[in-house]
């Protein structure tokens, strides 16, 4: 007998919906009233990971070491020192280049008000990296970053991925540079740059996320609007958001290309269940798999064109047509 072996994973694959049942009407009052003793609880699969769990992977993966933090933190204060002059460099270099000044609007010299905002934004991403900042909350504000960066900010702003993966480059080579000048032959400098390497890939790898997850809001012919209500709003920071769909898709891929663009909704609106699976590795050996699915709580209503989607028969499946809406209603409203 072949023996199986475990294996778990952040959900890569997509599996089909499943109808979830609630609780017994016994221990739920209001059953009669909400329909929720019998209504189905459809379920979402094949989600990117979240913003903070793919951090820590990264983290995990790049073996950021005890060694690496004590060495990093030896050079904090340097690094810090030559903070500003890092800024105003980076700058003055995206203004030089053609390339990153037409981007920017900026073929004639620098707008002021532009440059300003610019540079405060990345004073404080700076000011968070040498702060050395692993928080959850670090990794959602690099996957919003990612976003502007696919020109989802106020100014819309395309910035292509050469130029930011470049641009991370350039601030670990400045890293080099400063730590060369102050900390000559130091013993800590060679481990804290490998380390501050590390941090930095961490960063460009969350900032691609977002981007990753930008674009494909914005990819499809067929625009259909997300309306959302009460803490949705605080949640997202919007009142509505167009995605894009392909030809033939389905409420599904919609649903999937919103709460992967608002990964902190997912905690709101869904359950976190696992389902088991097996699949077979190149040599025939069975493996058992675990993906995550996220399963509507109750009394939350997701609307397709004013229909509850636990009561279309087609559920997730409905193929979307023009001007189809997406409403989404936390408990009480």
């Amino acid at each position: 007998m072949t023996q199986r072996k475990p294996q778990a994973t952040e959900s890569t694959t997509v599996l089909p919906h499943t109808a979830v049942q609630p609780a017994p009407a016994a221990f739920n009052p209001f059953a009669a009233f909400n329909g929720f003793a019998t209504a189905p609880r459809w379920s979402l699969s094949g989600l990117d990971p979240l913003p903070e769990v793919e951090w820590k992977r990264m983290r995990a993966f790049l073996g950021l070491s005890a060694a690496d933090m004590e060495a990093m933190l030896a050079t904090v204060e340097v690094l810090f020192k030559r903070g500003h002059e890092l800024v105003v460099g980076t700058y003055d270099a995206l203004l030089a280049n053609p390339d990153t000044a037409a981007i920017l609007g900026w073929e004639g010299g620098a707008d002021a008000t532009h440059l300003s905002e610019r540079r405060r934004f990345f004073t404080l991403w700076l000011a968070r990296l040498i702060g050395m900042d692993f928080s959850d909350d670090m990794a959602q504000y690099l996957f919003r970053a990612g976003k502007l960066h696919a020109a989802h900010g106020p100014r819309h702003t395309h910035v292509p991925p050469i130029y930011v993966t470049g641009s991370i480059s350039l601030v670990n080579a400045t890293f080099a540079r400063f730590l060369a000048q102050e900390m000559p032959g130091h013993a800590a400098v060679p481990t804290a740059m490998a380390g501050w390497n590390k941090v930095l890939a961490m960063h460009l790898h969350l900032m691609q996320l977002g981007y990753t997850a930008a674009l494909a809001l914005d990819s499809g012919a067929l625009p259909v609007r997300f309306a959302m209500f009460g803490v949705m709003r605080t949640i997202t920071g919007a009142q509505e958001t167009t995605a894009f769909a392909n030809d033939g898709a389905t409420v599904e891929s919609a649903l999937r290309k919103f709460f992967n663009y608002y990964p902190a909704a997912r905690a709101e609106v869904f359950d976190d269940e696992w389902h088991g699976g097996e699949r077979d590795d190149a040599r025939g050996t069975p493996w058992f798999t675990v993906a995550r699915a996220y399963v509507v709580k109750p009394m939350w209503r997701v609307l397709l064109n004013g229909k509850d989607l636990s009561y279309i028969a087609q559920g997730l499946d409905t193929p979307l047509r023009a001007g189809d809406e997406i409403h989404l209603f936390p408990p009480g409203r």
